[in-house]
């Protein structure tokens, strides 16, 4: 069976300057805004050589909207989850899902609502 992995992601915003101030406080990175017209997208830093998934805010008038119950769900993966939820709320978010434990072979996750109404999920092994 092929294997199908993640490649890119993207995460619709309705304010833009105000979704990478969000995520740049909440993950302590910097987000590199571009701007093509009608379309904006700040992408988060990726090294490839690292492996998972790039992707990027991305807002667009007609085309991207921001969904708080329903669409896919994004994993972003951290050290220990519980880090990045106690800078949600300071950030503008929500804590939906407190962390809380999987398995002891699959780790931790967490959900929060980001400052744009999107759920939003954290795994960590701690």
């Amino acid at each position: 069976m092929k294997s199908v992995t993640v490649g890119w992601f993207e995460i619709p915003v309705q304010d833009m300057d105000r979704a990478i101030q969000f995520y740049e406080a909440v993950f302590e990175c910097k987000l590199n805004k571009q701007v093509m017209g009608d379309l904006q997208m700040a992408w988060f830093p990726w090294d490839e050589s690292q492996g998972g998934a790039g992707g990027s805010l991305v807002y667009h008038k007609d085309f991207y909207h921001s969904s708080r119950e329903a669409g896919p769900l994004v994993y972003f993966s951290c050290e220990d989850c519980a880090v990045e939820l106690e800078k949600v709320k300071k950030a503008g978010g929500e804590v939906m899902i407190p962390k809380r434990q999987i398995t002891p072979e699959i780790g931790f996750m967490g959900v929060f609502f980001d400052s744009e109404g999107n759920r939003i999920a954290l795994h960590s092994n701690l």
